[in-house]
């Protein structure tokens, strides 16, 4: 069975590092936990570290997850997960004042109050609404109720439209706040300016001066923005890995014989002719991780990969059957391997 190697130590490193920065612009974290699907012993790096909120957008792992920081649902919620979202998220990111209503009405009947933080589409074409239109109707319409808090809005970027965060497109945020304070008493605590996209902004002092959170995920668990995909100095890109075993290694042609058709995934493969060469096959394929989001060491190179088997050309002679590669990985990577019941999880300091 491959497993995934989990490395706390480092991830508790990278939340460090990345939390110094963001506290030195005055910006918090809502720490991203979908990718490793809420791991507590990965939540429990987040428990003993400055961060100040955890975020999912899966309420069955928001129902698992062990803390006392205050927990986000990221995914707005869907009308039948509304009892749920007040149940076992303290905030949640919402758009349609259905949705919100109806929040309301759930949290009155559990006897609380429930977060919510309005998010504004700002030309990604995510979620949102579009900020452009008349949204004042519909914050009159949040401040009535009883049971529902306005305690931030929020963007989306680079998720859909592929937006690049920069001052002039967050500024638009700080515009609907002020709009919002000078027409109700109301104070906006929290403006959430993106997800590790924004983190460049953050980093070199450009964030616009009342943005105050982002929600990072692929950041803490990778090490790099996602704007540009640039690491990000002094943190880990692997703090989760995958190991797999060669279960074959044979000297084969690098062309099929016969008539070619699909493979199993329906894909007409193309072929070029290196002559013979090291071949092994992996015991992880598909139902386990995407082969493109598998990033091999030095040596290996990713040929291809079938539901259940990954083939690899093996450009040094001294790995042989039974061995294993460990491979780092994608965010995508990352999150299926986390998510399949046949990969095993490990953990390593």
């Amino acid at each position: 069975m491959p497993k995934a190697w989990i490395h706390p130590t480092k991830y508790a490193e990278n939340i460090a590092h990345l939390h110094d920065v963001m506290t030195r612009y005055g910006t918090s974290v809502m720490a991203v936990t979908k990718v490793f699907r809420a791991d507590q012993k990965l939540i429990d790096v987040i428990n003993q570290s400055q961060i100040e909120y955890i975020a999912d957008s899966r309420i069955d792992n928001l129902k698992t997850i062990k803390t006392d920081k205050p927990k986000v649902l990221l995914r707005m919620p869907a009308m039948t997960e509304v009892e749920e979202t007040v149940r076992y998220a303290d905030i949640s990111l919402n758009s349609g004042f259905a949705t919100i209503k109806a929040l309301d009405e759930a949290a009155k009947a559990l006897k609380r109050t429930h977060r919510i933080i309005l998010m504004f589409d700002l030309g990604d074409l995510r979620e949102g609404i579009y900020y452009q239109h008349d949204y004042m109707p519909v914050i009159a319409d949040i401040l009535k109720l009883e049971h529902i808090k306005l305690e931030g809005i929020g963007t989306n970027l680079t998720c859909f439209g592929g937006v690049i965060p920069t001052p002039e497109t967050l500024e638009k945020l700080l515009v609907i706040k002020a709009v919002i304070e000078t027409a109700h008493p109301v104070h906006i605590n929290l403006v959430s300016g993106g997800n590790s996209s924004s983190f460049k902004l953050v980093s070199e002092g450009r964030q616009p001066k009342g943005v105050n959170n982002l929600r990072i995920g692929e950041a803490l668990i990778l090490g790099r923005e996602t704007a540009y995909g640039t690491p990000i100095p002094g943190m880990h890109d692997d703090v989760i890995t995958l190991e797999a075993e060669i279960i074959e290694c044979q000297d084969k042609p690098s062309m099929p014989e016969g008539e070619l058709g699909m493979d199993a995934f329906g894909n007409q493969v193309h072929f070029t002719d290196q002559g013979i060469m090291r071949r092994a096959i992996l015991a992880v394929g598909r139902q386990d991780v995407a082969c493109e989001d598998l990033i091999p060491p030095e040596g290996v190179e990713v040929l291809g990969c079938s539901s259940d088997h990954l083939i690899v050309r093996l450009h040094h002679q001294d790995l042989k059957t039974g061995d294993t590669i460990t491979f780092k990985l994608t965010y995508g990577g990352i999150l299926r391997v986390m998510t399949s019941p046949y990969v095993r999880k490990c953990y390593r300091d």
